[in-house]
């Protein structure tokens, strides 16, 4: 069973930096892309970032590219999202998420972490 967990929430100012992890566990972590996603009350949840199973390509929501940066570290098995130039619209619950398999979509989900941007 893949179990994600995710770690980092928190309350920052507009302008400010947070870095959110997601340890992964029940299979082999380097086999497999990541994602990122976020939502808020009364809204679908939306994609924020992706990583392929190397690290060595990733793509971002246009709200936050150029601003959020999302790696991996395959012998901790975790992904993170570094979050620079927060600004209040990214305040919202944010998932981290796997495929079930090498080429599907995401099936597996963490249970989430808020991420609150103050003006």
């Amino acid at each position: 069973q893949v179990q994600l967990v995710e770690s980092g929430r928190g309350l920052v100012q507009a302008g400010g930096s947070l870095r959110l992890s997601c340890a992964s566990s029940g299979r082999t972590f380097s086999s497999y892309g990541m994602g990122w996603f976020r939502q808020t009350p009364g809204k679908e949840r939306e994609f924020v970032a992706g990583i392929d199973w190397s690290g060595d390509r990733t793509h971002y929501a246009d709200s936050v590219k150029g601003r959020f940066t999302i790696s991996r570290d395959n012998a901790k098995n975790t992904v993170y999202l570094e979050m620079n130039e927060l600004k209040p619209e990214d305040t919202a619950v944010y998932f981290c998420a796997a495929p079930r398999t090498r080429l599907g979509g995401y099936e597996y989900w963490g249970q989430g972490t808020q991420v609150t941007v103050s003006s």
